[in-house]
């Protein structure tokens, strides 16, 4: 088969293409890798042994990578072309010198499908994006959902110290992109009404600037660690005494499911994602989205009820080894790519 991502240099697509790549590969999946050129996607594709391709992947003025594409394709000839979201897809040929391959997409959002109409299967990673698809006119047969897995790290927690936090202080831990979709301002405003606890967001993005000054502005300046963009959470999960999704649009939540791997209770707001992958009381708590008051009701229930996070902790950790883990997602691909060779 051949993979083609031309996605951002980080994300929780893009992270997961690398994880499944090597999964597969651990698997013997005969794999052409086509990638852009990030130095960081290419240097850890390279150290599990996998050899990228890669091309430009531009705008509407880059005339070099559909044709070179072509020519991997015709050189390779693979049996099945898995693009991932917009750009790779619409790059990618329905043929090519009448080699005939099973071409399927992967969404990782509600995407506009005008990029996705010359595909055969489209894979989604929920059922509501799934739906969506069957909403806007596409074959259900030819909709399929397969999840995304995470592993637990096997790095030990943060120490607070490391933080500059004595012990004792309760340590809430978001991560993601620090756009207006992931909601962290409404964190920021829910900071006031949880005494004395701290709050760790690994991230960048565009509003940074613009949260640092919301959080100075409501008098939390200093009860908030940036930690920029990581390449591992698992610490920050670890040490967490709760893990706090905010977001006003998720399609998924993949920092839900990391933080049920590794134990870590669960705040989200009742976006389309988390809606589907929280049961509320059970593996985790549903607030409303943008509500700060009943965003910081939750965290304090949690921090302060050792049984209530005792018991999200583990029908957390429930829902990800029945669902999430490598071997269950990986067997489900590998069932998929056979069904669809037949």
């Amino acid at each position: 088969m051949m993979q083609v991502m031309a996605g951002a240099p980080v994300g929780g697509a893009e992270a997961f293409f690398e994880r499944l790549v090597a999964a597969l590969d651990a698997r013997s999946v005969d794999q052409t890798v086509v990638v852009r050129n990030n130095p960081g996607r290419v240097r850890r594709l390279r150290a599990s042994g996998i050899d990228p391709e890669i091309l430009r992947f531009g705008g509407r003025l880059d005339f070099r990578t559909r044709p070179k594409l072509r020519r991997l394709i015709a050189a390779r000839r693979p049996q099945i072309v898995f693009s991932w979201m917009n750009r790779a897809t619409a790059m990618c040929p329905r043929r090519v010198n009448g080699h005939r391959f099973v071409f399927v997409a992967r969404l990782g959002g509600y995407y506009n499908l005008k990029y996705y109409r010359h595909c055969d299967h489209l894979v989604a990673n929920t059922n509501g994006i799934r739906n969506y698809l069957i909403e806007q006119g596409w074959d259900p047969a030819r909709a399929h959902y397969l999840p995304n897995f995470v592993e637990v790290g096997a790095e030990p927690a943060k120490p607070r110290r490391d933080l500059g936090l004595p012990e004792h202080i309760p340590l809430i831990f978001a991560a993601g992109r620090l756009h207006e979709n992931k909601g962290f301002d409404v964190l920021i405003r829910a900071l006031p009404m949880i005494p004395s606890a701290h709050v760790c967001i690994a991230g960048s993005g565009p509003l940074e600037g613009q949260l640092r000054r919301l959080a100075a502005d409501v008098g939390v300046g200093d009860r908030i660690t940036w930690l920029g963009w990581l390449d591992t959470l698992a610490p920050y999960y670890r040490a967490a005494d709760v893990f706090v999704c905010s977001s006003r649009h998720e399609p998924l939540g993949n920092v839900i499911v990391e933080a049920w791997a590794e134990e870590c209770p669960v705040v989200a707001t009742a976006a389309q994602g988390p809606q589907e992958l929280i049961e509320d009381g059970v593996s985790g708590l549903l607030v409303p989205l943008s509500d700060h008051e009943r965003l910081a009701g939750a965290i304090n229930q949690i921090l302060s009820q050792p049984a209530l996070a005792q018991r999200l902790k583990e029908g957390g950790r429930d829902r990800y080894l029945g669902t999430f883990t490598k071997d269950v997602v990986v067997d489900q691909y590998m069932a998929f790519f056979e069904k669809i060779l037949r």
